[in-house]
């Protein structure tokens, strides 16, 4: 069973994900039915049974603490395991699938967290640039915003990704998927000015964009607790996170007119579906388009 797991585990690297996390959550959830399978006496994955199989996904909703897993967790597994077992069919010569006419429970998706653009403007023009953190934390916060970057995309940026006068970063995203993403022109001079007047005083032996005071590149952990303190400090008054950034990028994007599928390029979205969870509308925006369209919004009501 560990071998199938592994070379499973192999397949998936090569021909899809080149991804460490992916084959981590993959390794977790195979593992775990392993374990299952083998407290049940059962050592082969093709003795695994629909009723088994189903046993299995019950153990699963059920945490240690008493709370259930979510929606979302057991789709995500319930995808593994179909991937596991097809390529035990397909690669294997394994007849036996427990999976068929198992569906996965509906995944009611979360409508992402974004800053209004009043918000992002108070929190970038906020900084005390005397101080030569500040520089940096403006740099980086302005640049996920402006370019919509995951926090693993900004903290691995570097400067050969950086093409000034043509106005775009080569970004390297899941799965080693590049995208190209403009920016706007403004930032020409502001990446100069973090250059000059904070990574070359602090850079240490690295191509990294952005480091810390000691020269190190930056830890998305350092990215996301500097965000945080900021907001603390000029009185938000709400939890903040990096990604609220790309889902604020998306949404004004969406919420001024661009088109869905050019927003889906910018994030580096591999399907569409993924992108429309930004097609949600502000308050004010509805507001707007409701008194726009409504044949009496702008009358008064005859009786």
């Amino acid at each position: 069973m560990d071998e199938l797991i592994e070379r499973f585990l192999q397949y998936v690297y090569h021909q899809h994900s080149q991804s460490e996390k992916t084959m981590d959550a993959y390794r977790r959830d195979l593992n775990q039915l392993r374990d299952f399978l083998q407290a049940q006496g059962i050592d082969d994955f093709e003795k695994v049974d629909r009723l088994t199989f189903l046993d299995f996904l019950k153990n699963c909703r059920q945490l240690k603490d008493g709370s259930l897993a979510k929606n979302s967790t057991i789709a995500r597994k319930l995808s593994t395991y179909r991937s596991f077992y097809r390529y035990l069919n397909e690669y294997i010569g394994i007849q036996n699938n427990p999976m068929v006419s198992i569906h996965a429970p509906k995944n009611n998706r979360k409508i992402p967290d974004f800053l209004f653009v009043s918000e992002i403007r108070t929190f970038l023009d906020s900084y005390d640039l005397s101080k030569p953190a500040s520089i940096r934390d403006r740099m980086i916060f302005t640049l996920m915003y402006a370019c919509g970057l995951r926090l693993s995309e900004t903290v691995n940026l570097c400067w050969e990704d950086v093409h000034l006068q043509e106005r775009f970063l080569l970004i390297k995203g899941k799965g080693s998927k590049e995208r190209l993403v403009p920016f706007y022109a403004a930032l020409i001079q502001a990446f100069q000015e973090y250059r000059l007047r904070y990574w070359e005083k602090y850079a240490r032996s690295t191509d990294a964009v952005f480091v810390s005071l000691r020269g190190n590149p930056m830890t998305p952990r350092s990215i996301q607790y500097l965000m945080q303190k900021h907001a603390d400090e000029i009185g938000m008054h709400m939890n903040v996170h990096p990604h609220m950034l790309r889902h604020s990028f998306a949404t004004h994007l969406l919420d001024n007119g661009a088109d869905i599928r050019i927003v889906q390029e910018l994030l580096g979205h591999s399907s569409l579906s993924t992108t429309q969870i930004y097609t949600h509308l502000s308050s004010g925006k509805l507001l707007k388009e409701y008194q726009k369209a409504h044949p009496l919004a702008n009358q008064g009501i005859k009786r």
